[in-house]
């Protein structure tokens, strides 16, 4: 089963390529998996199992839910240590995923935001320039994309990140940084949704 990552920036149509390769997998007769880290995650795991979940989106349409609270751009040692728990503790959950799908003959794996995002978000919590240690414990991807687009066009899409454009920067910064050495492979993010997945598609098939 072979796994393919899209990373990015908030708002830069992660899961609108996620969900395109899906369909263009299956039309295809392969057998896809549609995996969202942060819906995957302990925490929204647990708010589901205790019907926590709040419906902020259906009282702002115009924000993109990014599995955080509204606003959160910091957070204290106790809070970033029980997170990089929950990741280790999600990657182990993946393993056992991964096993489970390869058993019932899954072709794909098509994640929209991978275990790279979650560490640039702790990352970007530390307020750090290099990635955390956890990184050594991210699933390795057959094939990791990321969505590189300048912030400022984030911001003049319909639906905006609700942590605003100085977070898009800071998180643009550490994308970049952190990409070169997990290797990502760069996707123009401002290209339009068919462009960009025709440029998907060709880095597929390198």
């Amino acid at each position: 089963m072979k796994i393919i990552s899209i990373s990015g920036l908030d708002g830069s149509g992660k899961s609108t390529q996620a969900k395109m390769l899906q369909d263009f997998l299956q039309q295809r007769d392969k057998k896809v998996y549609y995996f969202h880290a942060v819906q995957f995650s302990v925490p929204q795991a647990l708010k589901r199992f205790f019907g926590l979940e709040k419906k902020a989106d259906q009282n702002n349409s115009q924000k993109v839910s990014t599995g955080e609270k509204p606003g959160v751009t910091k957070a204290g040692k106790f809070t970033i240590t029980l997170r990089k728990l929950a990741f280790v503790m999600d990657v182990l959950r993946f393993y056992f995923l991964k096993k489970k799908l390869v058993r019932q003959g899954y072709d794909f794996l098509v994640t929209d935001r991978f275990f790279y995002d979650t560490v640039v978000n702790i990352s970007y919590l530390e307020k750090r320039n290099t990635p955390s240690r956890i990184e050594k414990y991210i699933p390795k991807a057959d094939g990791a994309f990321y969505l590189k687009i300048q912030p400022e066009s984030i911001m003049t899409r319909p639906r905006v990140p609700e942590q605003g454009l100085q977070y898009l920067k800071d998180k643009k910064k550490l994308y970049d940084m952190f990409g070169t050495l997990w290797n990502f492979r760069i996707i123009d993010g401002s290209a339009s949704p068919e462009a960009l997945f025709d440029q998907l598609l060709a880095a597929l098939k390198k």
